[in-house]
């Protein structure tokens, strides 16, 4: 029996694994919307940021992926789905264990019936043995489990990268963010000073009677509005600074200092290559790691069909006894036992048809994700891509309209000066043009950002090496310790990697 159930060792029943196909579009739908912005080209995804020639970002990503607490909870995921591998492998090798005892003992003696006493003891009865086991994997189960430990294992692997490509798309959204903040409060105060050098021309000119006071108090009131957007302008920089802290893993205001000068905002280079739908299934680590899970889902469905087949075991046993350690090598003192043990699921209640039927629903849900991810990636870029095009042409406009409240207002001034225009039209003028070019500085904005989220669309992330081996928590003193005549908690055993402070060091440039 034995011989046949090691011949059939290799059977596996349940459905073997293959991936779906899901239909794509040829194109992308957002690429006539993006005009030449945006081409088909093989997209060039490594170290993509860079391409947008801020050594300063490129600092704060690499301190991010370093850093990051969301990349270092993935990594631990990684080392937990690698152990739950390496743990369902060692179903498949046999187990064995010993054991040893050792006895002394004795008794007051016994008087047989002829009156003759017989002393016992004291004497020693010494065992040892070895116990041995082995599930034959006649019809898989054990083996669809390690397979549904492997993808498990790739699933997080493609999720580290996920919150990789998260991260740095969050990184660069903040660092764009930050920077247009910077610029547009530069411009309010700007504005302001201007509209505050207008308003003391109108007090001037009032005092010639040359002006009235409704002139006086529009112009201190525009000043002044002006002036009102600053401070929420600074709390939204301020925000910004301190998510990016929190994404390299800091305190909140570890890069006060360093973003405290102002830069420009990034600005990318065009056009972008967007490539095909078809390459978001391979490129997008979040539709990987759905496609993983699939997997899992499938080897599962495997496991619970074997669950319902008989299992084959062949155990084994050598044990010797003796009074002295030299007598357990003794053949007279050694014994043992070995044979198969049959397990045959005769009435469960339905329960093992119910497992399948549980499995198969889940595998189900899983390809549905499956799908849903490729269709939201899709969605994804092709957002992106208008977004990108359509903002371009918003920032052309927006620059004409800026040059051309510019020359309005610089009209305008001179021809109240002359006495030729109201003060109204001053007014008029400088609103325009400080809300014109406001709007410019978030056009600019958004256009890094646009192209920082079609980088995220189509899967770009962390291209370097990623160590995920080296636990956060490393464990001394794990070796067993006296405890006699302790009073109170043990001592600590683990040693916690500290979380970075806020040092006047980190904070400078």
């Amino acid at each position: 029996m034995a011989t046949v159930a090691l011949s059939l060792a290799g059977c596996m029943v349940g459905p073997d694994y293959q991936k779906p196909a899901i239909a794509t579009p040829a194109k992308w739908s957002g690429t006539a919307a993006a005009g030449a912005d945006v081409t088909d080209a093989t997209p060039q995804l490594a170290a993509w940021w860079q391409r947008l020639g801020d050594p300063q970002l490129d600092a704060l990503i690499n301190e991010a992926v370093a850093g990051n607490l969301d990349v270092a909870t993935a990594k631990a995921k990684v080392r937990e789905a690698r152990a739950t591998y390496r743990q369902a492998g060692g179903t498949l090798a046999p187990s064995v264990s010993a054991s040893a005892s050792a006895t002394r003992a004795a008794n007051g003696g016994n008087v047989s019936d002829t009156g003759d006493i017989t002393i016992a003891g004291p004497f020693n009865t010494l065992q040892a043995g070895f116990d041995a086991s082995w599930e034959i994997d006649l019809f898989g189960a054990n083996r669809r489990t390690i397979e549904a430990a492997r993808y498990s294992a790739d699933a997080a692997d493609e999720e580290l990268r996920a919150t990789l490509v998260t991260l740095i798309g969050d990184v660069a959204s903040n660092y764009v963010a930050a920077r247009s903040y910077q610029a547009r409060i530069a411009l309010a105060r700007r504005t302001a000073a201007s509209q505050r050098e207008t308003a003391a021309l109108t007090r001037t000119k009032l005092e010639a009677g040359a002006a009235s006071a409704m002139d006086v108090a529009n112009a201190t009131g525009l000043a002044a509005s002006t002036e009102a957007d600053i401070p929420t302008l600074e709390t939204a920089y301020a925000e910004s600074v301190h998510r990016l802290s929190i994404l390299t893993g800091q305190a909140p205001g570890a890069l006060n200092a360093r973003m405290k000068a102002a830069k420009p905002i990034p600005a990318p280079r065009l056009p972008l290559a967007a490539g095909i739908p078809a390459d978001i299934v391979s490129s997008r680590p979040d539709v990987r790691q759905a496609e993983r899970q699939l997997a899992q889902s499938t080897a599962r469905v495997g496991n619970a069909v074997a669950n319902r087949y008989p299992s084959v075991s062949l155990t084994g046993a050598v044990s010797t006894s003796g009074v002295r350690i030299g007598d357990l090598a003794r053949q007279s003192s050694v014994s043992w036992s070995f044979g198969p043990t049959v397990s045959v699921p005769v009435f469960e209640g339905g329960q093992l048809k119910a497992a399948v039927d549980i499995a198969a629903a889940q595998r189900d849900q899983y390809f549905l994700a499956y799908h849903a991810a490729v269709l939201t990636a899709m969605e994804d870029v092709d957002n992106a891509i208008v977004a990108l095009g359509q903002e371009r042409l918003r920032r052309g406009k927006l620059a004409s309209a800026a040059g051309a409240y510019r020359d309005a207002a610089r009209l305008s001034r001179a021809l109240y000066q002359s006495g030729s225009t109201s003060f109204l039209d001053v007014l008029d003028a400088e609103r325009s043009l400080y809300s014109a070019e406001d709007a410019l500085i978030q056009s600019r904005a958004a256009i890094a950002t646009d192209y920082v989220a079609l980088n995220k669309a189509l899967g770009g992330g962390w291209d370097g090496v990623i160590d995920a081996s080296k636990p956060v928590v490393t464990d001394t003193r794990t070796w067993p310790k006296p405890e006699i005549g302790r009073i109170g908690p043990p001592e600590p055993a683990s040693a916690i990697a500290p979380l970075p402070a806020e040092t006047p060091a980190r904070g400078k440039s």
